[in-house]
């Protein structure tokens, strides 16, 4: 038992089919470590009695002979899953103690399945995880809603140094990997959220291309840029998750790709002779740190031991990604929000005099600072007279983006960079400097913009032994090349495998 979070997805999965442990036993294991570690502050909701309950749900599957492929792995949600029997207040305040009657269809399809559809992969929610407030945010550090075991709202802490930020807004799904406090785990990655603290925490994380898996319960940010996907240690790991995730709901989600269910494991041991990698010269520029560079040349360096050919490649539009990014995601979540008024649900002023100063109030108690100032954006942009100045010119530069990567394609079959341009800044630094903060999301944003699958692969350690993330971007739907690519390199090196001290 003592070894279990030391396990990967796919082992443990396959100690639960031969019964060699139980559902139960592995669930009260992480439970415990869960509470050992209240002091990262990666969970925000637990219910133990909900966990076991489908803990022991699942053993009865197995033992029945009809359990699904991730029977009894325990996995937890980015608080931004409705999930039933849990809080889902994606950070906020103004969904402070709100519980949903149903589970979002990635939450479905990874555990019980959906009521009359599909059944699921079995695998049991151990709670909910801390987001940066609507997903709006690089650090984790805009949260509203308390932790488990904290009495007021904190950013959460990486494992590898507390004194440092985990990242955001999947902060909280990719502490919770890093400190082997759950073995796999669910997040979401709008311009960058999933690759940028999985590559901060030493995890690996992949957000597929959009529409592979279902929006549907879902809290929105920005509806046009928003994607789940999986974070966990290995991408072995990973693409058994994104294979149970993955999948059509045209029947609410109008923006799933009506592609069938794919098994993005089948690839995984393929040769990588030939391949040809493109090394974007506008990710290597005087931006990049002198440690984050280090250990992504030295990855690179591997894959040409492993067949590979490095080619330089251009996507010369990468310096507009983030003003055409800030100008269209607080555009759509100025959109979004409005739904959060006080009225059919979420937070509510308990003093005001008329309808108007209902809604004034709820929304400017229930909304923090970085969510106010990006609906504040959006409105704006969005408004009389900066509608074509502002949002009609970032959706051609959008278009212009995607155009670039498609160039390079023709010269590369992946791409391949840092994540981000540092290791993981301490707590504090750039809550004074939003836009600093933006300025980190360089390297993910553009992929977001065009709608592709990227992912981040744990490729050494930088400046105070941080983890250092390498990114891999592929073309439309080719996860299963970007997983194999990872997976040849994580046989080749030990990177994944390393635990922070004390977890």
């Amino acid at each position: 038992m003592s070894e279990l979070h030391q396990l990967s997805v796919a082992e443990l999965a396959r100690r639960l089919r031969e019964k060699k442990v139980s559902a139960v036993e592995t669930a009260q294991h992480f439970l415990g470590r869960m509470a050992a570690h209240q002091d990262l502050a990666a969970f925000v909701d637990v219910n133990e009695a909900a966990t076991l309950a489908q803990a022991r749900a699942a053993d009865a599957a197995i033992a029945a002979g009809s359990a699904g492929p991730l029977a009894g792995v325990p996995i937890a949600h980015k608080d931004i899953f409705v999930t039933k029997d849990f809080a889902s207040t994606a950070g906020s305040k103004m969904l402070a103690g709100y519980r949903s009657p149903f589970d979002a269809t990635v939450v479905a399809r990874l555990g019980p399945g959906t009521p009359g559809g599909p059944a699921g992969a079995g695998a049991v929610t151990l709670g909910k995880l801390s987001c940066d407030e609507f997903a709006m945010g690089s650090a984790n550090e805009s949260v509203a809603v308390p932790a488990v075991g904290h009495s007021a709202p904190t950013p959460v802490r990486n494992p590898w140094d507390t004194g440092r930020v985990a990242g955001g807004s999947s902060g909280g799904s990719a502490a919770a990997v890093a400190a082997r406090l759950a073995p796999a785990t669910s997040g979401t990655d709008t311009g960058g959220s999933i690759r940028q603290p999985a590559s901060f925490c030493g995890i690996t994380g992949i957000k597929p291309t959009y529409g592979r898996a279902s929006r549907y319960g879902m809290i929105a940010y920005a509806s046009s840029l928003d994607q789940a996907g999986p974070m966990a240690r290995s991408a072995e790991d990973c693409a058994l998750l994104l294979s149970a995730m993955c999948g059509p709901d045209l029947d609410r989600d109008s923006t799933s790709l009506d592609v069938p269910v794919e098994d993005f494991s089948r690839t995984l041991n393929d040769k990588l002779d030939g391949l040809r990698i493109g090394i974007p010269k506008e990710f290597f520029g005087a931006g990049l740190a002198a440690d984050v560079r280090a250990a992504i040349d030295g990855a690179l360096k591997d894959y040409e031991k492993l067949g590979a050919k490095l080619v330089e490649i251009s996507l010369p539009r990468t310096e507009l990604a983030i003003p055409v990014y800030y100008i269209i995601a607080p555009a759509e979540a100025s959109s979004n929000l409005s739904r959060f008024d006080g009225v059919k649900f979420g937070h509510r002023a308990k003093d005001y005099s008329d309808l108007l100063e209902m809604y004034k109030k709820s929304r400017a108690e229930g909304f923090g600072d970085e969510v106010k100032r990006r609906i504040m954006v959006g409105t704006y942009v969005l408004s009389h007279g900066y509608y074509d100045a502002y949002y009609l010119q970032a959706q051609k530069i959008r278009k212009l983006i995607a155009d670039d990567f498609q160039q390079a394609f023709k010269q590369c079959d992946v791409i391949a960079g840092p994540v981000a341009p540092s290791v993981a800044w301490s707590l504090g630094d750039k809550t004074d400097d939003p836009v600093a903060a933006y300025l980190a999301d360089i390297y993910t944003l553009p992929a977001s913009l065009a709608g592709l699958p990227g992912m981040s692969v744990p490729a050494g350690f930088g400046a105070g032994g941080m983890p250092v993330g390498l990114q891999l971007i592929g073309n439309y739907l080719q996860e299963a090349k970007l997983l194999n690519m990872a997976h040849r390199l994580q046989q080749a090196t030990d990177f994944h495998l390393r635990t922070p001290e004390g977890f």
